[in-house]
């Protein structure tokens, strides 16, 4: 597990512990014995693409897709020749609102990664067509403890947090340089109590330009 990057302290801090070990022994053998998404080679492909330092957005997902070929170890995202999700549907719903013109584009937001928007998961892997399978695995311990990590930044860093289980984390994030908001998913079935309409892009890059640093380049 090389990052490459700044994130490599993080991997190099928690490797001995004891979840991440059983953890990896886990996911030896399911790999071996079941379908998982994403490739194993992409499990940590949100960290490699966005590193600690660059870092400037982070959109806090669930799962992975657990359909097949799906899943590219980026929260939301899809390859770019995949329909789009309902909630990236959403998600591009919302962002037409904010800014008033039609959104053209695929579902791979790997550009938004590279901007430094870490699209990361709560949970890094799931069994193909089982939903939340690998909640309870221990991926949390690992991917708090990057969020405890990206809350000690200088800043600033703008988390959004969309529906409940990514606005547990909000316990994690007291630097007051970030800028924390929060709504509903953008699910179908909960959009429509509050994630439409939440202008979390719009915010997102007023902030950063408060603060001199590029806004992301969304749309």
């Amino acid at each position: 597990m090389i990052m490459n990057n700044d994130w490599d302290a993080l991997f190099d801090q928690e490797i001995q512990k004891e979840y991440l070990l059983n953890l990896r022994y886990f996911l030896a053998r399911e790999y071996k014995t079941k379908q998982i998404f994403p490739a194993k080679e992409n499990i940590f492909a949100a960290f490699k693409t966005t590193s600690l330092k660059d870092t400037k957005v982070v959109i806090l997902g669930q799962d992975p897709y657990h359909n097949v070929g799906q899943a590219q170890g980026y929260a939301f995202s899809v390859p770019s020749d995949f329909p789009l999700p309902p909630s990236l549907k959403n998600i591009y719903k919302e962002l037409e609102n904010e800014y008033h013109v039609q959104v053209h584009r695929s579902g791979d937001l790997t550009d938004w990664a590279r901007q430094g928007v870490l699209l990361m998961n709560t949970v890094l892997t799931v069994e193909a067509h089982k939903a939340f399978s690998h909640s309870k695995m221990g991926w949390q311990n690992f991917t708090n403890e990057a969020l405890r990590w990206i809350n000690k930044k200088d800043g600033p860093v703008v988390f959004m947090l969309w529906g409940n289980s990514a606005i547990n984390a909000k316990k994690f994030l007291d630097n007051p340089k970030h800028l924390v908001l929060t709504c509903a998913h953008p699910s179908p079935l909960s959009a429509s109590r509050g994630f439409f309409g939440c202008n979390h892009f719009r915010l997102a890059n007023e902030y950063l330009k408060s603060y001199g640093e590029t806004p992301i380049k969304w749309i």
